[in-house]
């Protein structure tokens, strides 16, 4: 069997779902072959993927990294720095001093400030007239400009932040590499977050998450400018890409789904399950990868100390075993347990933050344009990671 699930042209025209659905009945735990370096085993269902998450101590998040392309040795080093790449103890050590900022109460007294950031958002938008491209025009402004928020960035420092942020996650698409033009983004992120940490340590405390960061112990240390730096690419990139993901992709999804959309329209109060659905169905991660660190069995298959294991997500949210009718997009499915925020030890950090944005992005839409229709083909990211749309072309009215 000829597969090629880790080729970024494979996820062009979408998620290959026929494939994914064939191979959970056939060989949920399968190997795929790479080019010019070890092949991974790709992980299927539900409950396998589930499995890896919860032992951390077999299948490693810092040993090579969560992606399935072998890193160079600086590259790596730099991804192990990043709470997403971390295992206990270490990654508890880290997590623990900053989850309480995370938390839904703290993240609920968010929601009014969410709600002007999106209403300025729509604004600019509205401005622009009724044929707009959204994942840029509108979805991808609302990641960036929270985390100003939550950072204490300089405003006038949010487009900057928001440009390169958008140039990190794209660099397996031809189109967005060349539009950048983009030298390496992350280490542009880095370089800006190291300098704002060197401004924050000479200003007064402005009671925000950097001066959590910059005050706090995190493995019995404070963080270096250096570390915040590493910190600050990963809670910038990875809460534009996903929540940019979230926003298009399930606009999009209820396009496709005129009557999940009418529902919707008819009652609002299924915003909140209808963002599940979206995140269930439109995943922003096709995956995260581990490696085995002691010989062990999986699906049957004997997987071997240093073996790459990817767990995907864009597979286990459509297990038949776990969601009934699982093709089906659904804004009334309950219970909904995808695996879109992760589970276990790298549970997201971030879940709290990303549903309110979801909730209050919605909410927001539907109430400003009663007629939202496509204006031309939307365009999926050329990524084996990410699960993103680069053009959504929309008339608004």
């Amino acid at each position: 069997m000829s597969l090629a699930l880790h080729r970024p042209e494979t996820y062009v025209d979408g998620a290959p779902h026929e494939l994914f659905t064939r191979l959970r009945r056939e060989e949920p735990v399968v190997f795929q072959e790479m080019d010019g370096e070890p092949g991974y085993w790709a992980v299927l269902r539900h409950a396998d993927v589930v499995h890896v998450a919860k032992h951390p101590e077999i299948y490693s998040a810092s040993e090579g990294g969560v992606v399935i392309e072998d890193l160079d040795p600086p590259s790596l080093e730099q991804m192990r720095d990043m709470l997403l790449a971390m295992d206990p103890p270490r990654h508890t050590a880290y997590r623990r001093p900053i989850a309480p900022e995370f938390k839904a109460r703290v993240i609920g007294e968010m929601e009014d400030r969410i709600r002007t950031i999106t209403r300025e958002i729509l604004d600019r938008a509205e401005a622009i007239g009724s044929e707009l491209e959204f994942v840029h025009d509108v979805c991808a402004h609302l990641p960036s400009q929270v985390v100003g928020e939550l950072m204490g960035l300089p405003r006038d420092d949010w487009p900057a932040i928001h440009a390169m942020a958008e140039r990190n996650s794209g660099g397996q698409d031809p189109d967005i590499a060349e539009a950048a033009d983009r030298g390496d983004s992350s280490v542009d992120m880095a370089m800006y977050g190291i300098r704002f940490a060197a401004k924050r340590r000479e200003m007064p405390e402005q009671g925000d998450l950097t001066d959590l960061l910059l005050g706090g112990e995190f493995d019995g240390k404070q963080m270096s400018d250096i570390d915040f730096g590493r910190f600050f690419v990963q809670l910038v990139t990875a809460g534009n890409d996903t929540t940019r993901t979230m926003l298009s992709s399930g606009l999009l999804a209820l396009l496709q789904h005129p009557d999940q959309l009418a529902m919707l329209r008819a009652d609002p109060s299924l915003i909140p399950s209808a963002v599940e659905e979206i995140l269930r169905w439109a995943n922003p991660l096709h995956y995260f990868r581990r490696t085995a660190v002691a010989d062990t069995e999986l699906g049957g298959k004997a997987i071997a100390a240093g073996d790459k294991v990817a767990m995907i997500y864009t597979s286990a949210n459509r297990d038949e075993a776990v969601f009934d009718d699982p093709q089906a997009f659904d804004i009334t499915r309950s219970p909904n347990h995808h695996l879109s925020f992760g589970i276990a030890t790298h549970f997201c950090l971030g879940v709290h933050l990303a549903r309110l944005e979801g909730r209050v992005f919605f909410e927001e839409v539907l109430d400003r344009w009663a007629n939202i229709e496509l204006n031309g083909e939307p365009r999926h990211q050329q990524s084996n990671l990410n699960n993103s749309l680069k053009s959504l072309p929309l008339r608004v009215a």
